[in-house]
């Protein structure tokens, strides 16, 4: 009888034992899921569906698909058409559909999204069809940032996770007076630009430059963009004391190329093989880079020689002259005129040449020249009242750009 009782109390124990656990491991598997909400909807009061366009979708096959019948699909669509173009749905775009949390899971409301900042809503949960198109709300937010290289520029803002976007419009802005190439480690720098943020946490890209300097070659060279007419949305972009940062001449051909060769007068030529004078500035570049054209003028040259190869020549006034060779293709005519920055060829390695690369030529009143040591004309300072405004308006950003780089 004791034994029995024992064993009573073992199989009780045991049967309490996994009735705890059970009561456990049921706890441990609720889960909370809090209230979401996105374009203008609460998520937790509908059934939502998240995908993309496939190949193949429509508009019509989409919302078919949801129980919708033929006819109703022609409703809708007849009903949104001044609001909402159907057909302008593309591949892999992403769209929301909010159904019904009933069995039936009735379609409530479609929301596509051609790109991050705009959304269409087809709102179906009236006995009329309403279509609209909303923007989601940005946040511009500055930063400032600011030291020492020590990569290049593209890197540097690459690792402060900043769009490369901004990389290439310092280039721009500086493409009169500093050869990106050529910036060390070490040299300082500071940028003060803003971005956009879409529901104030989706990085969007840089939305403005405000100001920026670099060392170069021992000199600091400011930024700072202005319109010297006020009522004129073009701006430009000055030093600190106002003067243009847009000089007559480009300083290269290429966006980050390399120095391959300069101007001599004496050099030995790597495919004839004897000393001669080598009167341009090689720029090695993949095949295929764009080649610009230093600025504004009119095709004097364009065609084939044995030791060129393809080139180009522009006259850009009584003075200057530029030509460029070795192209794998020409891309202006003689006679057509062309603008400063205008890619006017691509790089190759046409005529005599060991590799892809561009030489650049410079004339001077009808005499080669280095262009890299010729004093080359620049714009004229602002004066006056614009400049006035102007210092009055750089004053802050050029104390607050200079404390960060001395940090």
């Amino acid at each position: 009888m004791k034994q029995i009782f024992i064993v009573i109390i073992v199989l009780f124990s045991l049967v309490s034992c996994n009735k705890e656990k059970k009561e456990v491991v049921k706890e441990k598997t609720v889960e909370v899921v809090p209230k979401k909400a996105e374009f203008g909807f609460v998520y937790a009061d509908y059934n939502v569906v998240q995908d993309t366009v496939q190949k193949g979708d429509t508009f019509g096959t989409i919302i078919e698909n949801q129980n919708i019948g033929d006819r109703r699909v022609y409703d809708i669509i007849a009903a949104i058409k001044d609001t909402f173009n159907v057909r302008s749905i593309r591949y892999h775009k992403p769209y929301t559909l909010l159904r019904s949390k009933n069995k039936k899971h009735d379609l409530k409301v479609f929301i596509y999204q051609p790109d991050a900042l705009t959304y269409y809503v087809v709102d179906m949960r009236d006995s009329a069809v309403v279509a609209y198109k909303k923007t989601k709300p940005i946040t511009i937010k500055r930063r400032t940032i600011g030291g020492v290289l020590k990569e290049s520029l593209s890197e540097t803002l690459g690792n402060a996770k900043i769009e490369g976007a901004l990389a290439s419009k310092i280039a721009k802005i500086y493409a009169y007076s500093i050869d990106f190439m050529k910036l060390k480690k070490g040299d300082r720098f500071a940028i003060t630009f803003t971005e956009r943020f879409i529901n104030d946490s989706i990085y969007d890209g840089v939305e403005e430059l405000e100001a920026s300097f670099f060392e170069y070659r021992g000199k600091i060279i400011y930024a700072f963009p202005f319109a010297q007419n006020p009522n004129s949305e073009k701006v430009e972009y000055y030093d600190e004391n106002g003067k243009t940062l847009k000089n007559f001449f480009l300083k290269s051909p290429i966006k980050f190329s390399r120095i391959s060769s300069r101007f001599s007068s004496s050099r030995f030529h790597p495919v004839q093989h004897r000393w001669k004078a080598h009167k341009g500035t090689d720029y090695a570049a993949p095949r295929g880079t764009p080649i610009t054209t230093t600025a504004g003028g009119v095709v004097e040259q364009s065609g084939f020689t044995a030791g060129n190869g393809n080139f180009v020549k522009v006259k850009h006034n009584g003075t200057y002259s530029t030509q460029y060779l070795h192209m794998s293709k020409i891309l202006v005519k003689r006679g057509q005129r062309v603008t400063q920055g205008q890619v006017i060829g691509l790089v190759g390695s046409t005529g005599l040449a060991t590799g892809p690369h561009v030489c650049y030529r410079f004339w001077k009143n009808g005499v080669q020249v280095d262009a890299l040591r010729l004093k080359l004309p620049t714009g004229e300072p602002m004066t006056g009242s614009s400049k006035n405004r102007f210092l009055e308006k750089i004053t802050p950003l050029k104390f607050e750009l200079d404390s960060i780089a001395n940090l």
